[in-house]
């Protein structure tokens, strides 16, 4: 995570010219031990908290669009006029203050309270059920109380963690450099006080449509008048010899990780079956706490598949430097006590093994309960299931794709919570399409790759910079048509990007 921006620029209090701040520019400065961010949107000027509430990104190294701002790591999206997230993964709001003008200069001084209320929503809903406590549930949950409404709200997780920020598990919190306070999304009395009625260790085991209700694994039964499923994905299993001993990890939930952690303190080489971004995300925090690393994958280099042949090499080369040592066009055949067997013949000796060899949507009550299902359940743009009320979001979703019209199916963290925030408004009858541009970001050691779009095939791609050196750009064309772009070192071309995206999608007709 980036350590939060220190109050630095001008001291906003002691003014500065308004001829500073043309249209659509953003200023930095200081009020107090604040850190500002003063931006204009034509003739209007705001000022707001210029550190996002996600991962303390820079906002200011940001993109103001229209009278929003998006931070530069992981694209969430603020309000200038209220200092609201709109979109995920920001959860929490920015402050905002006073902009007080004195002839041609400006003055920023006061801090002020933003009513940010919403207007009572879903009047006629009684009861809304939530099946999962991950990305999607925890969104929606909270979406549903920031657009006002006033119903029962119940979260049934099968988990025994409250929700939690599952992209840290294989990165900071696996390094050891995230402590675990920073890894639940909220806290128990944040939900308490919100009155959001969340149950952990509650998994369910059937859904009735007709009679609007689903069943516990303890027997007990939950009504509903709309119903949210948000159940992810569940890691796909190593099937070889050995699968069984103690030394074989996953890593998906919070008590994964932290197993995997207490694990490793007594390990000093760690076989990782794998080499997808899981993999080589625990593969980077493993050995920045000093473990030998050795990485599996049957493809002849990482991630070509999803990024490219270029990008590919780029991350292959970033480990090697780091010490990872790769077995690639192999895999797994059986593991014993001391070593692991691959089906080329080498024989690795490794005190632990972390699986990463993909998940699978868990859509077994889906399916039970009849809704349809295809590589996940089906919904249409407004994230609604084969039977109306009935809602999913995240990991299971397969939804239509605004730029392509294709059926699609993203198992990403940010994607999964802008579904939930969505799906909330239209369990309130917003009747709003789901038309945010996927994204997603993963880290190895000091290399970030940002990735917004979606492109699961492509003809061709076009590269800006070199790969090689840690500073480019990749674009994925079908055809002619742009589907997806890869940047590294180029986080504000980035976000330019998704804005074309969002440009292309609103012009489709």
């Amino acid at each position: 995570m980036s350590e939060a921006a220190q109050p630095n620029g001008l001291d906003l209090t002691q003014g500065f010219a308004a001829s500073a701040l043309s249209p659509g520019t953003m200023l930095l400065g200081r009020v107090g031990d604040d850190t500002v961010l003063v931006a204009r949107h034509g003739d209007e000027i705001f000022a707001i908290g210029a550190v996002c509430t996600h991962y303390n990104g820079p906002l200011a190294e940001g993109l103001q669009v229209g009278d929003t701002v998006r931070c530069p790591l992981h694209h969430a999206c603020f309000s200038l006029r209220t200092g609201e997230a709109l979109r995920a993964p920001a959860l929490s709001p920015v402050a905002c203050w006073r902009v007080d003008r004195d002839g041609e200069m400006l003055f920023v001084r006061e801090k002020i309270k933003v009513d940010r209320k919403h207007a009572r929503s879903g009047t006629g809903l009684r009861s809304v059920v939530i099946v999962g406590g991950g990305a999607a549930g925890n969104a929606t949950a909270e979406m549903l109380r920031r657009e006002g409404y006033d119903g029962a709200i119940t979260m049934l997780s099968a988990d025994d963690a409250l929700p939690y920020d599952r992209p840290n598990l294989s990165k900071d919190f696996l390094a050891g450099t995230a402590p675990a306070d920073w890894i639940p999304l909220r806290s128990a009395e944040f939900y308490e006080k919100k009155q959001i009625d969340i149950r952990l260790g509650a998994p369910v085991t059937s859904i009735d449509t007709a009679a609007r209700c689903v069943t516990l694994k303890d027997g007990g039964r939950v009504a509903f008048d709309a119903l949210l499923l948000a159940t992810g994905a569940t890691p796909v299993r190593l099937d070889v010899p050995g699968v069984g001993l103690p030394k074989v990890h996953y890593l998906r939930t919070f008590d994964d990780s932290l197993s995997l952690i207490a694990k490793a303190k007594n390990a000093k080489r760690i076989a990782v079956v794998g080499a997808s971004f899981i993999g080589l995300e625990a593969a980077a925090a493993l050995r920045e706490r000093g473990l030998e690393v050795h990485v599996i994958g049957p493809q002849s280099r990482p991630l070509e598949r999803i990024l490219g042949p270029e990008l590919g090499d780029m991350i292959k080369a970033v480990h090697e430097e780091h010490g990872v040592i790769f077995h690639l066009g192999t895999s797994a055949a059986a593991i014993d006590e001391s070593s692991i067997a691959l089906t080329n013949g080498e024989m690795i000796e490794a005190d632990l093994i972390v699986a990463g060899i993909g998940v699978r949507p868990d859509v077994e009550l889906a399916s039970q309960a009849g809704l349809t299902v295809d590589n996940g359940i089906v919904v249409d743009e407004y994230l609604q299931t084969s039977a109306q009320g009935i809602f999913a979001a995240g990991d299971i979703a397969r939804w239509p794709d605004p730029l392509t019209g294709n059926a699609i199916r993203v198992e990403h963290w940010v994607v999964a919570e802008r579904q939930g925030q969505t799906a909330a408004r239209n369990i309130l009858g917003y009747n709003e399409r789901f038309d945010a541009v996927p994204f997603f970001w993963s880290q190895h050691y000091d290399v970030a790759i940002r990735y917004v779009g979606h492109a699961e095939r492509w003809t061709h791609v076009e590269i800006s910079g070199d790969p090689a050196a840690g500073n480019c750009r990749v674009s994925y064309f079908q055809e002619r048509k742009k589907l997806a772009v890869a940047t590294v070192s180029r986080d504000l071309a980035n976000l330019r990007e998704e804005v074309e995206f969002e440009n292309a999608i609103a012009a489709r007709p």
